[in-house]
């Protein structure tokens, strides 16, 4: 059976980061450095602390975290490396089409290959979808869609970032069951990613209906997660811009179920809510908070999950 989390993750280092121009026009998270330091430099500096930190407790918490080495090219946003490929239980790893040219810059498949290597993963089944963003046909990996990897359920927002045919096109390609939600025109920019507005854990899935115009869609969504035997934890769109809905479940190597989310998130989750969650995992944080306010992701946009053989 499929596990819904892991105990093995990929994180890179912020070499390069900073405000990235090219990303902004769709990201409304993103601030300008000038907003925190003056001084591009310091920003960079700064971002590289924040995730050495974040690094260090996730091992702490028995999470195995291997590092991919920042790419070659400039790269600001090459710390949210969830974007760009995805690990699956079954051997395959997908490479994604992506909106932003120099977002182009991050994949490192022959290095992500090598690194996989290490922990086991020796020949995993590659899915090369990049070239279909020469036709404009964008889905961007764990951030595009949230999924539900017990019961193959993909979740996905529309959105420049997030094309329905190239989704129908990867749910298909997986075996997957899509749910499409296209009714967001007053909220695209807060569902620029569907991971800033949702998150599937194994019994729970956090989420914000307030993006959503239709009430059809909400109903569909609703429904979806009842029938799954999942309990719906939803939050605020202010709580969207406080990175509630970018949190990720993960079960370390003792098999203890956590959610890690920013400090800024476990701020702003209510009480009645965090008791929602801790019902079912640990709530672990991270202040990530430069990362936030100039990258405009969060801890779960830094985080890609992979799954090793069992041994």
């Amino acid at each position: 059976m499929n596990k819904q989390s892991t105990s093995h993750i990929i994180m890179t280092r912020p070499d390069h980061f900073g405000f990235n121009p090219q990303t902004a026009g769709t990201n409304p998270f993103q601030h300008t450095p000038e907003s925190i330091h003056e001084n591009g430099e310091e920003v960079r500096k700064a971002a590289i602390v924040e995730s050495e930190r974040m690094i260090e407790k996730l091992r702490q918490n028995d999470i195995e975290v291997l590092v991919l080495t920042s790419p070659d090219h400039i790269t600001p946003d090459a710390i949210f490396l969830n974007n760009w490929f995805s690990h699956h239980e079954d051997g395959k790893l997908v490479f994604y089409p992506m909106l932003a040219p120099n977002r182009r810059l991050e994949r490192q498949q022959a290095k992500l290959v090598d690194l996989l290597r290490t922990v086991g993963i020796i020949e995993p089944e590659i899915i090369d979808l990049t070239h279909d963003e020469d036709n404009g046909l964008i889905l961007e990996a764990t951030g595009s869609m949230v999924l539900d990897r017990v019961h193959k359920v993909a979740f996905a927002m529309a959105s420049t970032r997030t094309i329905k045919e190239e989704f129908d096109k990867w749910c298909e390609m997986m075996g997957y069951e899509g749910v499409f939600i296209n009714s967001t025109k007053h909220h695209k920019g807060e569902v620029y990613h569907t991971n800033l507005n949702m998150c599937v854990g194994s019994q729970f899935v956090v989420v914000c209906l307030e993006v959503i115009e239709s009430e059809e869609e909400k109903e569909i969504l609703r429904k979806k997660i009842k029938d799954l035997g999942k309990e719906l934890i939803e939050i605020s769109l202010d709580q969207v811009y406080k990175f509630c809905g970018n949190i990720l479940e993960l079960t370390t190597k003792k098999k203890r179920k956590i959610v890690v989310m920013s400090e800024t998130a476990r701020r702003a989750f209510t009480q009645a809510q965090k008791e929602q969650l801790e019902k079912y995992v640990e709530i672990v944080s991270f202040d990530i908070s430069l990362i936030e306010e100039v990258g405009g992701g969060g801890v779960r946009c830094m985080i890609a999950e992979i799954f090793p053989p069992e041994h």
